[in-house]
């Protein structure tokens, strides 16, 4: 039996991508992947996920990896149809990665506040019809699912370091991060808009952008 987990990284971010990543083993295997030391992606420091992801990809049979852009989400933000938001996007791009690796049963980090719901979400998406196990927190219950989240933020952060050799030290891309906050004061004190790796629809950016004068950067 195939066993699959899928994570995702930067869901509340202002700046970046959102990347959905799954990791796929045999039954027999997840006993390696726990072996490994894994947890939640948040509880490492970025030295040790370099390594662990160096491991993982090791260690798997498969895995995948999906980035959503800034202008996606602004996309399933701003739609106008209530079962098209951020959930129902990620819902949609966990089956992309669930139907890739083609597990029996996948475990999945629900974000959905109603844990089921989100696995049917996900169901309605796909041809392969495996065995979702969605929960909250399951990057802290499940080994496999904490693989997939190393494997998701390590990529994410990738995305950041890209981001920042083109527009310079934009900080994390969290809006706790007060070199992001005055990256996005600064950007706007000389452009109209935000470049393309900003999220628009967030209400902060939205704020500041609608705003646009000094006083921009207390809006955050």
């Amino acid at each position: 039996m195939l066993v699959a987990g899928v994570d995702e990284a930067g869901r509340g971010c202002i700046i970046g991508p959102l990347v959905v990543a799954g990791v796929m083993v045999s039954y027999n295997k997840l006993p390696d992947i726990d072996a490994l030391g894994v947890k939640d992606s948040k509880l490492l420091s970025p030295k040790k996920r370099d390594l662990l992801f160096q491991e993982i990809i090791q260690t798997v049979q498969n895995f995948k990896v999906i980035k959503i852009s800034p202008s996606e989400i602004d996309k399933a933000v701003n739609c106008k149809i209530p079962l098209h938001k951020l959930n129902r996007l990620e819902a949609k791009t966990m089956a992309k990665v669930i139907e890739y690796l083609s597990p029996n049963e996948v475990y999945v980090d629900a974000v959905d506040i109603l844990e089921e719901r989100f696995a049917t979400h996900i169901s309605e998406y796909l041809t392969v019809k495996p065995k979702i196990i969605s929960r909250h927190k399951a990057d802290q219950l499940y080994p496999i699912v904490s693989a997939a989240s190393i494997i998701a933020k390590v990529e994410r952060d990738r995305e950041i370091e890209f981001l920042k050799n083109e527009f310079g030290d934009l900080g994390s891309g969290y809006l706790h991060d007060k070199k992001t906050v005055a990256f996005l004061g600064e950007w706007l004190k000389t452009n109209k808009d935000y470049p393309s790796c900003v999220r628009k629809s967030w209400k902060p950016a939205k704020k500041a952008l609608n705003a646009c004068d000094t006083t921009q950067q207390k809006l955050f």
